[in-house]
């Protein structure tokens, strides 16, 4: 028979006797408890003994936390703890040195305990401490053994740290300022100075005026204390932009308050963690990463003010920023003498900047975030990357088919998309690690990661041959594509560029796919039948999608035409899938050809096959060996009795997969592309989903058999993405 629940059988050791072995009721007061074990041990004065466990921190046991107490736990008996913080008391202040230092070493294991620190705090023992530390007559050991408890015992939070001297302040200040003192003594200053700077808006500013970052800079080569160093300067950094808002700007510290988040974004303090922590010699440990990581965004959150800016549309200065990045676009040293000329111009060249509002562009940075940290960054971008820049403006403004990026546009909506990914203006999150090397490894890094990620925004565009209309699929792309890559942990901004070139457009839809194919829901038999089972009906859904695009029409260029003015023709299929009728257009269409306008045809049954890339007749040409590998992708071919041939080279991928796909199904052959594919994945899996939600809804009777569920009808109209 089990013993009862409040049973619990343990050993209670004491020195030089044998350990006894009872069962404790746990509904017995503890005081009866150690009085019946000290009366196993002929002790008297039971009320002056506690029990402790025997093991780790050997904290002492009371009614609150006897319930924690297991079968076979050992435990110990030892004086109370009310009685060893006075015995302590009078040994530490005792004339001889070795009995000191023996009651300092005991009482800095001691003080971890809150019931000992209880007993401690109320005899005064905090101040005994700190006037011990205030002599200044402690050194070595003896130094170190007294910070240690005295750090332990106010980290229980019974006394506040607003009663600390002036004078004690001091004198822990001047251990970390002097040049020669023993690692044990720094780390316990540096700590009781975080802990004031963190727990005491008063011991904040003592603190400040003892303690610069530029001194603490000099710890930072010592990995003995760099965690110690750099969890300081986050405490006097985390707690500065506060004061900064509660203190009138007449305030004498302001200066020093602005002095000190200026050094944390110098070269000098940037350039030791680097060299010194993240690429030392040592593996960086949790609490180091935690660190770095709340210096990461502490750091990051000096844009915060910027962030949340608006942008005055009166104001002159602000303005002038605008002008500066036409002129630097445009070279606007030409600018006609007229008001009007000079106005019209300005607005077609603000239109070519892709800002929303061509008139008066400074309503565009009116919105909070990114408020004017968006403009701050696109001025980074004309000066420091003047050709990145210009290329990037000249290249999309100079292009008429709709595809162009609108940059203005684009460098708003990218700067607000890094302020969330960033977590600009949170506050740091306790237990997390999540640090970037890389933003150690540039003095202007969030500029640079801006310039990078602006340069990947306009690759992807042009992957995607995005419009306007597709605005925000580009920004989850793009967006998708950075995390993925921060989750890499490059250590550089050049290996942030390389694994960002391997995250282009394809390798992103290759990864979905990966990923919704890898779920292991839909990796059962069951599961896989059921897929079998739907996958024919999908596929006739996505071939009728298909075709009724192919009905609709696509405008495609003419190959190998130079001019500025290009040419373009039209191709679609009859609504009943027997003929292909094209012709040649003046100019891009806005809709629908109609079929009379489409002079000539192709019969469905005299097309043989479709060829694609470097089958085609049209890259076997001469001319073709100065095509580009895009082009070459987006080349097909129709061939069709007598020997002739239909020659197309798609406006973008999307257009691509549609039209081979389509001619293929057209011609009882199979749809092979990733589009297909992606569809094909993406419908079953959406079937199945609402298949599975049925069956969990509803009751199979047991005859007659289920009728057979329907196959499942879309209105498909897909958007490539």
């Amino acid at each position: 028979m089990p013993p009862p629940a409040d049973i619990v059988k343990v050993a209670i050791e004491w020195p030089g006797a044998n350990a006894q072995l009872i069962e404790m009721d746990q509904k017995r007061p503890l005081s009866s408890i150690i009085r019946e074990v000290c009366d196993g041990w002929s002790l008297s004065g039971s009320e002056q003994f506690a029990l402790r466990y025997a093991d780790g921190p050997q904290l002492y046991i009371t009614e609150q936390t006897r319930g924690e107490i297991k079968n076979g736990t050992i435990l110990r008996l030892a004086i109370s703890p009310g009685r060893a913080a006075r015995q302590l008391l009078e040994r530490i202040q005792s004339h001889g040195i070795d009995a000191r230092l023996e009651a300092l070493k005991e009482l800095a294991k001691l003080s971890a305990d809150p019931t000992f620190a209880t007993e401690f705090i109320n005899m005064e023992g905090i101040g005994t401490l700190a006037r011990l530390v205030e002599s200044g007559t402690h050194f070595g050991e003896m130094l170190a053994f007294t910070l240690t408890a005295f750090l332990e015992l106010m980290d229980h939070g019974i006394v506040s740290w607003d009663l600390i001297s002036l004078s004690f302040i001091k004198q822990i200040a001047g251990y970390v300022n002097q040049p020669m003192v023993d690692v044990s003594i720094l780390q316990r200053s540096l700590a009781i100075l975080e802990s004031m700077v963190l727990n005491s808006h008063s011991l904040y500013h003592r603190v400040a005026q003892e303690i610069t970052v530029g001194q603490l800079i000099g710890h930072l080569s010592n990995q003995e204390i760099q965690t110690y160093a750099i969890a300081l300067i986050n405490a006097l950094f985390l707690k500065a932009p506060e004061d900064r808002r509660q203190e009138e700007y007449t305030n004498p510290l302001e200066q020093h308050l602005t002095e000190m988040a200026s050094t944390l974004a110098q070269k000098h303090l940037r350039s030791i963690i680097l060299n010194h922590v993240i690429r030392g010699n040592r593996p960086i440990k949790a609490e180091m990463a935690h660190q770095l990581y709340v210096l990461q965004v502490l750091t990051f959150n000096l844009l915060e003010e910027r962030m949340m800016t608006k942008m005055d549309p009166n104001d002159q200065a602000q303005r002038d920023i605008i002008f500066e990045l036409r002129r630097i676009a445009f070279d606007g040293e030409n600018d006609p003498t007229g008001t009007e000329k000079r106005k019209a111009m300005y607005t077609k060249d603000y239109k070519m900047l892709g800002f929303t509002n061509h008139v008066n562009p400074a309503m565009d940075f009116t919105q909070t975030p990114p408020g004017m940290l968006a403009l701050d960054n696109m001025l980074y971008l004309a000066k420091v990357h003047q050709d990145t820049y210009i290329r990037i403006v000249l290249e999309n403004s100079s292009r008429e088919d709709k595809h162009e990026c609108p940059f203005g546009r684009c460098a708003i909506e990218l700067t607000r998309m890094l302020c969330e990914i960033l977590q600009v203006g949170e506050l740091p999150n306790e237990g997390c690690n999540d640090y970037h090397p890389m933003f150690f490894t540039h003095d202007r890094a969030w500029e640079e990661f801006f310039c990078v990620c602006i340069q990947l925004l306009n690759k992807t565009w042009k992957e995607m041959r995005a419009t306007a209309e597709d605005f925000n699929k580009v920004m989850q792309v793009v967006r998708e594509q950075i995390t993925r890559a921060l989750a890499m942990k490059p250590s550089s901004l050049d290996q942030l560029k390389n694994k960002l070139r391997g995250l282009n457009y394809s390798e992103i839809l290759r990864l979905r796919q990966s990923e919704r194919m890898s779920q292991d829901d839909f990796q059962s038999p069951p599961i896989i039948e059921l897929r079998e089972r739907i996958q024919p009906e999908i596929l006739e859904l996505i071939k009728q999608q298909r075709l009724n695009r192919l009905c609709e029409g696509s405008c495609f260029r003419k190959l190998g035409n130079r001019r500025r003015q290009e040419k373009f023709w039209f191709c679609r299929l009859s609504l009943n899938h027997k003929v292909l009728h094209y012709g040649d257009l003046d100019e891009s269409p806005q809709g629908e050809v109609p079929f009379e306008l489409l002079s000539d045809k192709i019969p469905v049954s005299d097309i043989k096959s479709v060829v694609t890339g470097k089958d085609c007749p049209h890259m076997k040409e001469k001319s073709a060996l100065k095509q580009n590998k895009e082009v070459l992708e987006l080349a097909f071919s129709v061939l069709y009795d007598p020997d002739e041939t239909l020659n197309f080279v798609a406006p973008n991928k999307y257009e691509y997969c549609i039209w081979t796909d389509g001619l293929c199904a057209l011609l009882g052959r199979e749809m092979g592309s990733d589009l297909t594919r992606s569809d094909l994945d993406t419908l079953i899996s959406m079937e199945m989903k609402l298949r599975l939600l049925d069956l969990e809804n509803i009751t199979i009777p047991e005859a007659p058999p289920p009728v057979p569920k329907e196959p499942s009808s879309y209105n498909f109209t897909y958007n490539y993405s």
